[in-house]
């Protein structure tokens, strides 16, 4: 992709008003871009406009909408997907996928946008309840279908991915950040709920390798991504840490620890397929455990 030039940078964001798209927003507007942000309603919309952006009012599987809403862009983020520890895979392929196409089609029916950069999901590439150590990007992506969510973000990216070149000039460009951490993350709150109800367990004792990756060198490599390569990027920090440091060390920023209880992973892997099993079968409420969850 050539360079942007000096001229005005513009940019269309999806997910504007979650943790992820808040941020990014924030460092466009804070570099001299025009940001606009697909919207839903009226909270997100104060909130992306609180961040710096225009609020556009739509929805992610309305191609007409997308294409107005992104005329004139240059670059479009694609941040928004549906992410939960539980759901049918039509719902999160809904959204995550036929969201994606729909974004896609647009951005390339539109002469102004030149890249287009969307955030996937280190998980794409999971494919068992192991940890996997020291990989890189020649491994393939899996579409798990007993992990909805990764399997909706893997076949998402292939879209993506499969719109390169699609016309002179036009580039995309997956990420998939490891855990995303950092003041304001929404896991957080998840993680303080499941251990006041005593119901925490570390996988193997929490003592493996994690990468992780902090929200502002993702939006870092965001901002990169604008102007450099195409295909796909694992994104994580530098520093190596272990399960149960990093969340001990969020933890205490509440006040709170978790009890020293610990499961294998494989037990874990075949409890969160079979709780999920049951929820859907006799449609409880609340969330299982998920595969998801033990892969992310």
């Amino acid at each position: 992709m050539n360079k942007l030039g000096n001229e005005q940078q513009t940019a269309f964001v999806t997910g504007g008003s979650g943790f992820v798209g808040g941020r990014l927003i924030q460092a466009l507007v804070a570099r001299g871009w025009q940001v606009s942000a697909l919207v839903r309603g009226e909270k997100a919309a104060a909130s992306v406009a609180t961040a710096g952006a225009v609020p556009v009012l739509g929805e992610l599987t309305d191609q007409a909408a997308l294409s107005k809403a992104m005329a004139g862009s240059k670059v479009v983020f694609h941040v928004a997907a549906l992410f939960k520890m539980w759901g049918k895979q039509e719902e999160f392929n809904a959204v995550n996928v036929d969201g994606t196409r729909m974004l896609v089609e647009a951005a390339v029916d539109t002469p102004s946008v030149q890249k287009v950069i969307m955030v996937s999901a280190a998980s794409v590439v999971q494919g068992d309840p192991e940890p996997q150590v020291n990989i890189d990007e020649r491994l393939p992506v899996q579409q798990r279908r007993f992990a909805p969510y990764s399997a909706s973000k893997a076949a998402a990216e292939q879209i993506l991915l499969a719109a390169n070149g699609r016309r002179e000039g036009f580039q995309t460009v997956a990420l998939r950040p490891t855990m995303i951490w950092g003041t304001g993350m929404p896991m957080l709150d998840r993680m303080v709920e499941v251990i006041k109800a005593g119901n925490w367990q570390w996988p193997d004792g929490g003592t493996h390798a994690l990468s992780t990756c902090h929200i502002n060198n993702l939006v870092d490599a965001l901002l990169l991504a604008v102007e450099r390569g195409h295909g796909a990027y694992f994104v994580a920090d530098a520093e190596e840490v272990t399960l149960r440091s990093i969340v001990s060390d969020l933890l205490a920023t509440r006040g709170v620890e978790a009890e020293d209880k610990s499961v294998s992973f494989g037990m874990a892997w075949m409890v969160a397929g079979v709780m999920g099993f049951f929820w859907n079968l006799f449609k409880l409420n609340g969330e299982p455990p998920s595969r998801d969850r033990c892969s992310a």
